[in-house]
């Protein structure tokens, strides 16, 4: 988004555009209903929601280690032992991601019990817990201190390293798209992509924004910025789409859904 909130483009988009700010699943929900025109989904939404439209160019994925994505389980606990899993409820396809990983764990009916994302209240209710996003990242740094204070040994699986581990894809979290009835064009791609590729040359601008709002140090944020994750929706990622949404569908997680390369581009053309 650097482009929609920095100078000198800011002013012009803010013309074209109006922005609210939500949670990606209220996005997802809100084109569905066609009360929103564009926005970033996580990729799960697409599988209820068929008729939304992926824009090509843009996503948030990682094809290793992502960082932002953990379970937490007690090291003395298997995978296999598991009886429950307190999930992050910020994230659907995190959730997703984690229940077909359970199936190939040989465990698939963990229930999944969904809770507000603070690590020790999870585990306090569950054998495990899914954490996202700025809580995960905080749980990682937290890591040595949590054993000095608890003198529990727990073990923390990064989920995009597990999928890729077990399947050989790109974790892909979330996409653009837009509602049935938005008349997208190449210029709304360009927008987007051309903002993606601008916030990538100001990186060292957004980890001295975001090293001043987290307690985690700036080469963290650098890196999770610079290497955790990825933006560009490639033909791997595509590919990880693809599998995604036939296990999720061969493991009834998600109902079936699938999509070809014409109907991702639909008639927009954006390299």
């Amino acid at each position: 988004m650097w482009d929609f909130e920095h100078p000198p483009l800011d002013i012009e988009l803010a013309r074209r555009y109006q922005i609210e700010r939500m949670m990606p699943s209220e996005c997802a929900a809100r084109l569905a209903a066609g009360t929103a025109d564009l926005g970033p989904v996580p990729i799960a939404a697409l599988a209820v929601n068929p008729e939304l439209r992926i824009l090509p160019g843009c996503t948030i994925a990682s094809k290793d280690y992502v960082r932002s994505l953990l379970l937490v389980r007690r090291a003395a606990q298997p995978v296999t032992a598991i009886r429950s899993v307190a999930a992050d409820t910020a994230s659907r396809t995190t959730v997703t991601y984690a229940r077909i990983l359970f199936h190939k764990w040989g465990n698939p009916s963990v229930p999944f019990v969904p809770m507000p994302a603070d690590l020790d209240r999870m585990l306090e209710h569950a054998d495990a817990a899914i954490v996202i996003g700025d809580p995960a990242l905080l749980a990682l740094e937290e890591r040595s201190n949590r054993v000095e204070r608890t003198g529990e040994d727990l073990v923390y699986h990064d989920l995009a390293h597990e999928w890729r581990t077990l399947t050989g894809l790109p974790f892909v979290s979330a996409v653009w798209a837009a509602a049935p009835a938005c008349p997208v064009n190449e210029r709304i791609v360009e927008d987007l992509i051309q903002s993606r590729n601008h916030g990538l040359e100001h990186l060292d601008d957004l980890v001295a924004e975001w090293s001043s709002r987290l307690p985690i140090p700036e080469e963290t944020i650098r890196s999770y910025l610079s290497v955790n994750i990825h933006y560009v929706l490639d033909e791997e990622c595509l590919e990880g789409m693809r599998g995604f949404f036939r296990m999720a569908a061969e493991t009834s997680v998600l109902p079936a859904y699938s999509f070809t390369v014409e109907e991702f581009a639909g008639q927009v053309r954006a390299s």
